[in-house]
């Protein structure tokens, strides 16, 4: 394997940037070169807490500075298109955050230009890099505890109402849904394939965006109960009822967790996998991976997989009444 050292640029310095900063400094032959917020103070001691070589003040600067082989997008939602745009103009490779944009139509444009120019684009969804979370997949392909019967998923804070921050501001896709439901939308996607049937219902605040959504997805042979709500804090946890056992992955199933089997007898066994990092690490290697390998899609986050992603939570949106223009 290549150990060339990819210099990533950073758009946006709020505090998932942050996270993701903390691991891209210990994932070896990678460095954080620049940083780039709409505030150049802000930039800088960004610049200086994750040491970074530059600091910029917009964030055409960064996408021009040819030193910089890798920008990973972490501003909000509804800018997730134009920035990834902006930087695929440019030639330059793009992780975006989760969700990779606002709806399918969005994430098909950007998927167009980047196959167009032939630059590397991918969905930074980490959880699907995670090895718990790949240890599950294995589990339920290989049919370890048989067929699954029933998937529940469940993402569920309390964050303080403040009309004016990101999570509340219906504007820049806040709300529930795009947020943290995205994760349980996930995890039925990528162990149990696209639905048959989707049914959804859901609870707003006074501004317009999601408190809470309930949804169920109806599969030939199983269902999936998936909830995302901003109204109190919930387990975070996910749980495969199959045939002969149940998988469950423990509290914050989206992040680093541990997993736990039980078998038809009742006999339990949890599954640990010693993380050293926030768990963005195992995303960030494989992104670099593909830049080395000359890549411009992954064989993990699949454009395919993206836009069925999105798809779901546009069939979502449509079954509650949720548009965000």
């Amino acid at each position: 394997m290549s150990t060339k050292i990819i210099n990533w640029g950073i758009i946006g310095a709020g505090k998932i940037a942050s996270k993701f900063a903390k691991d891209l400094n210990v994932v070896p032959n990678s460095k954080l070169y620049g940083i780039a917020s709409r505030s150049i103070e802000k930039a800088s001691a960004f610049a200086l807490e994750h040491n970074a070589h530059e600091a910029y003040g917009n964030y055409i600067n960064l996408v021009l500075d040819k030193n910089i082989d890798a920008i990973y997008i972490a501003t909000p939602h509804s800018f997730h298109k134009a920035h990834s745009i902006l930087c695929l103009k440019h030639n330059k490779p793009v992780l975006c955050e989760k969700p990779f944009a606002m709806n399918l139509s969005e994430v098909e444009e950007m998927i167009q230009l980047a196959k167009q120019n032939k630059i590397l684009l991918m969905e930074a969804l980490w959880t699907n890099f995670l090895p718990h979370f790949k240890y599950v997949q294995q589990l339920i392909e290989n049919k370890h505890f048989g067929n699954v019967k029933t998937l529940e998923a469940d993402f569920g804070f309390h964050p303080k109402y403040d009309e004016n921050s990101r999570v509340f501001d219906k504007s820049v896709g806040g709300g529930s849904l795009l947020d943290i439901g995205i994760y349980p939308i996930f995890s039925a996607l990528a162990t149990l394939g696209f639905p048959k049937n989707i049914e959804a219902e859901a609870e707003f605040f006074p501004i317009g965006a999601d408190s809470k959504c309930n949804i169920s997805f109806e599969y030939p042979n199983a269902k999936a109960y998936l909830k995302s709500t901003f109204l109190e804090e919930t387990k975070t946890e996910a749980i495969w009822r199959c045939e002969h056992g149940i998988i469950i992955i423990n509290g914050m199933f989206h992040q680093p967790s541990t997993v736990m089997l039980i078998d038809a007898n009742g006999k339990t066994e949890t599954k640990d996998f010693n993380y050293k990092t926030i768990g963005y690490s195992y995303e960030i290697e494989h992104f670099n991976q593909l830049i080395r390998d000359k890549k411009s899609e992954s064989d993990i986050m699949t454009f395919e997989f993206s836009k069925q992603l999105i798809s779901l939570l546009d069939a979502v949106r449509d079954k509650i009444g949720l548009e965000y223009f």
